[in-house]
Parts: C-alpha cells; sequence; structure tokens
C-alpha cells in the first residue's frame, strides 16, 4: 500500500454561487487557480455555468484562446463576429435522448449569446490549437456511445470527439444510470507520452435528474501524494489535474456530466490503474471486450 505523504493545497471540488452580472453561477479560471492545485496547478481549461434570464446575454471579445458553448436548457441566439449562426435550443433535461448542442468558436472571435426564454449554458475555452473552424453542432450529428456493461453501462454522447476538427478542446456528455458506475475503471491521461498516453486537464459539470442527488469522485495519484474523494451534487465541478479518476453514482439518483477535456496534444490516451484494469469491460474504439 502506498504512503500518505500529505494533503491536497486546494479542494478540487466547486460549488455554485446565486449568479452574477452575466449569470455566471460558477467561474473557473487557469490564472487565478492555485499553482500546487493538485500537486500541479491547472493550466489549460477555463469554464463557466450562466443561467440566462429570457432576453439577457453575454458578450466575450476575441482572444486566443478557442471556446466552445453548451446549452444545458432553453434556448439561445447566436453570434460570432457580429454575424448570426442561427438559434440553439434544448427543450427537454439532458436526460433526454437528444444531446445538447454545441457552439464552436475559433480564436480571435468576438461571441455574443442571448437568451430568448429562460437558459442555462455552459462555456469552456482552451488555448487555441492548429484547428480554427467555427461551427454549430447540432444534437443529430453527435455520436452517441453505450459504453460498459452491468453496472458499468452508461451512455456518452460525443459532442467535440477527439477526432472532429478543433483545436484543443475535447467535449462529451455522460448519462449513468443510479446505481451504477462511470469513467470505470479508474484511469489517468495526466502524462506527455504518445502514442500511450496523452496529458489532458479534465473537469466535471454534474447534474441530477432529481436535483438533491450527488455522486462519489476519487481521484488520486499512484503513491497517494493526490487523494481525494469528494460528493458533488446538482450544479457541481470537479477538477482533475492529475491522476486516476472514478465516479459512484448511489442508487435512485440517475446523473449527467459533462465533460471538457485539453491539453498539448488533442488525443485521448489514457492509462488504467493496474490494481483495476481487470474491470475493463469495452475498448476506446467502441467494441466491448
Amino acid at each position: 500500500m502506498a504512503d500518505r505523504p500529505g494533503v491536497v493545497p486546494r479542494s478540487l471540488h466547486r460549488r455554485p454561487s446565486a449568479p452574477d452580472g452575466d449569470g455566471a453561477t460558477l467561474r473557473i479560471d487557469p490564472t487565478t487557480e492555485p499553482a500546487d492545485l493538485g500537486g500541479r496547478g491547472w493550466r489549460w481549461i477555463a469554464f463557466s455555468t450562466h443561467d440566462l434570464a429570457p432576453g439577457a446575454s453575454i458578450h466575450r471579445p476575441g482572444d486566443d484562446r478557442e471556446v466552445a458553448v453548451v446549452v444545458l436548457d432553453g434556448s439561445v441566439s447566436l453570434r460570432v463576429n457580429g454575424r448570426t449562426l442561427g438559434e440553439a435550443s434544448r427543450r427537454g433535461s439532458v436526460f433526454d435522448p437528444d444531446p445538447s448542442p454545441l457552439l464552436l468558436v475559433a480564436p480571435g472571435e468576438t461571441l455574443d449569446v442571448a437568451a430568448l426564454d429562460q437558459a442555462s449554458i455552459a462555456v469552456t475555452s482552451a488555448p487555441g490549437g492548429e484547428v480554427r473552424e467555427t461551427r454549430l453542432v447540432q444534437p443529430d450529428s453527435v455520436r452517441v456511445e453505450s459504453r460498459g456493461s452491468g453496472a458499468t453501462a452508461r451512455t456518452v454522447r460525443h459532442l467535440l470527439p477527439p477526432e472532429a476538427a478543433a483545436g484543443r478542446l475535447i467535449v462529451v456528455e455522460v448519462l449513468t444510470p443510479g446505481g451504477h458506475w462511470s469513467s470505470y475503471p479508474p484511469h489517468k491521461h495526466d502524462t506527455d507520452d504518445l502514442p500511450r498516453e496523452a496529458l489532458l486537464e479534465e473537469l466535471y459539470l454534474y447534474r441530477f435528474r432529481r436535483p438533491e442527488g450527488f455522486a462519489f469522485q476519487r481521484v488520486y495519484t499512484g503513491d497517494r501524494s493526490l487523494d481525494e474523494a469528494v460528493t458533488p451534487m446538482h450544479g457541481d465541478v470537479v477538477l482533475v489535474p492529475r491522476g486516476y479518476h472514478a465516479v459512484g453514482v448511489p442508487a435512485g439518483y440517475d446523473c449527467y456530466y459533462l465533460n471538457v477535456m485539453a491539453g498539448p496534444a488533442r488525443e485521448w490516451r489514457f492509462t488504467l490503474d493496474p490494481d483495476h484494469e481487470w474491470l475493463m469491460d469495452w475498448s476506446p474504439d467502441g467494441r466491448r471486450v
């Protein structure tokens, strides 16, 4: 059993607050996160959630970051560099069969989002990579995958997968039934060692079919210099700067999470915790094993 040499300087768990001036209920900013967060720091992903009243809007000037907007509830109109891209809507719940719409905005382009009715959105960004293409990803174009079996069965919706044109960002939605495990078996992607493993920060935004629901998430390293177990609730965010990670969902509380990943190379290559790799019942290319 590995030693436990220290305590994580700051929790990886973030809870939302009341909406501020632009409706933001939660913000993650690499420039303000501790340099020793999780023993590594937080470098790549900026993230915010916004609850927007009808007619409310967000303006984001262009910079050197690629931006993605995910519509979680309601309807919004979208403009990039002053041109109208149209509307994006989610009329039902994130637990409905259809994936959420996603807008990808290239670095340097301004973004305006206006709520047509009560709406909730997530806005995330990462340093721009080589691929620079602005586009609206509609739900009917999203690949949906059934992953795992038995108590590890869950649904993955690939909003912006590694094979899609983008610079840095990878974005997926995961639906995990109550009583199941997800992000499982425990795995990591914190080492720049392609093609074996890619260095990717990861962020989880949680929602539950019943808003009083919760999950258990563990983030840990092999030497246990990082070993944090948290209980995210509806609207919470968990950061994974490094280490193995897995999610357990209590019976009765169907779980949704939005995953954002980014790093120096846009490839999803991971390493399983050798203690638990015997539990693997799926493969990265989608085949059951």
